[in-house]
């Protein structure tokens, strides 16, 4: 697994210039860090709605099988990670400006690092109170907005100025990205306290 995190989260500077020094592959990030770690929220969500149920201040909780939140959970994981590459995806496109441009596959290294805090407060799902778990989130959204604006000049070779207006309009479109996630995940796990899923589909 990844030796990275205890440096995003003591001395990020320092950390990010090792990240770049390192070149790492898409496959080598996925294999050590982004499967790893995206397995946090899911296996949380899991536990939680299965076993606890999620709840929206009000007495009703919504619970679903383990059959039907196996089924959840490997969609959600399938969406995590999606999400990944797509956010290194736009990185990639919205840095086609600057000279020393980074690959795609760079770009999606440093989304997969970047996105880090938002996987480790995926661990509050498995006590799914709606409130706790959108601060958590919201935790999550500012710590990696900081990894963000500290890491995108070193890794653009971009000066501060530059660096803060591009991780500024990225932050926007990864924020749009994780609330479309949220939207589908939350509508996925709410359906299937509901309805089996077999039935949804083929019934």
């Amino acid at each position: 697994m990844s030796n990275h995190i205890w440096g995003l989260i003591h001395h990020p500077d320092k950390e990010w210039r090792s990240i770049n020094e390192e070149h790492e592959t898409v496959s080598h990030l996925y294999t050590h860090h982004v499967l790893w770690y995206a397995l946090i929220p899911v296996v949380c969500s899991y536990i939680g709605t299965t076993r606890v149920g999620w709840t929206f201040g009000g007495e009703e909780v919504f619970q679903v099988s383990p059959t039907s939140g196996l089924i959840l959970g490997v969609a959600f994981y399938g969406l995590i990670l999606l999400a990944v590459a797509a956010v290194g995806s736009v990185i990639h496109w919205m840095a086609r400006r600057y000279p020393e441009r980074p690959s795609r596959a760079e770009c999606i290294v440093f989304a997969g690092y970047t996105a880090t805090p938002l996987f480790l407060s995926g661990v509050f799902a498995v006590y799914p109170v709606f409130w706790l778990c959108v601060a958590a989130v919201c935790a999550g959204v500012v710590y990696t907005a900081f990894l963000l604006y500290t890491g995108t000049p070193s890794f653009l070779g971009i000066n501060d100025k530059e660096g803060f207006i591009l991780s500024t309009s990225t932050l926007c479109m990864g924020v749009l990205i994780l609330e479309v996630l949220l939207i589908v995940a939350v509508a996925l796990w709410s359906m299937g306290s509901e309805h089996s899923i077999m039935w949804y589909f083929f019934g």
